[in-house]
């Protein structure tokens, strides 16, 4: 008995050939109207946190956005963006800015709802910015981060139609309850106010 398989057809192979060099400019794009990944503050690079580290949500009323809640990561740029793609850390910002030359990702969408402030009711209203380095360790809060950092914020406060005030921008430790001190006292927060109303 044969066991060999049957050889295929010329014609099927020099099909499937031709299908392989069609160019990928040709072949069909994404659904009209469908919206691709990408930031809502423009400047800002697409870097998503895993959908285990958010809440999606609806961000209108009668939840409306009233708050951006500044804080500062405790460690590097990098590694904030490694813990919120990982799905076990349960954690995440809207927004991280680079001490070294501003440079910012956006982690998740402002229309959802990240799990930052440590409280629920906060994180339904607020937007959260995390800022590269250490509350002990002013040095990282660079001209360039107050800079970038003050326009997310200016642009975010315009969007959602908050006042630029320290009543509506706030530190995580003024969060009721929170227990941490971020962005500490090495932040200047006459200068940052200054800056996000000089936008």
């Amino acid at each position: 008995m044969d066991h060999t398989s049957p050889r295929p057809a010329r014609r099927l192979i020099l099909q499937a050939t031709a299908l392989a060099a069609v160019p990928y400019a040709l072949l069909p794009g994404p659904p009209a109207g469908a919206r691709a990944p990408g930031p809502d503050h423009p400047p800002a690079e697409w870097r998503p946190a895993s959908t285990a580290n958010y809440t999606k949500g609806d961000r209108s009323a009668p939840r409306p956005v009233d708050r951006v809640i500044i804080h500062v990561t405790q460690t590097q740029y990098t590694n904030t963006l490694f813990v919120f793609a990982n799905p076990r850390k349960k954690v995440s910002a809207h927004y991280v800015v680079r001490s070294a030359d501003g440079h910012t990702s956006q982690c998740v969408r402002e229309s959802d709802i990240a799990w930052h402030a440590g409280d629920w009711a906060h994180n339904t209203r607020s937007i959260g910015i995390e800022h590269e380095g250490w509350v002990d360790r002013p040095d990282y809060f660079t001209d360039v981060m107050y800079e970038t950092s003050a326009r997310l914020t200016a642009a975010v406060c315009a969007r959602h139609g908050i006042p630029t005030d320290r009543a509506h921008i706030i530190g995580h430790h003024e969060v009721p309850g929170s227990d941490h001190t971020d962005p500490g006292p090495g932040w200047d927060w006459s200068r940052y106010i200054r800056l996000v109303n000089a936008v």
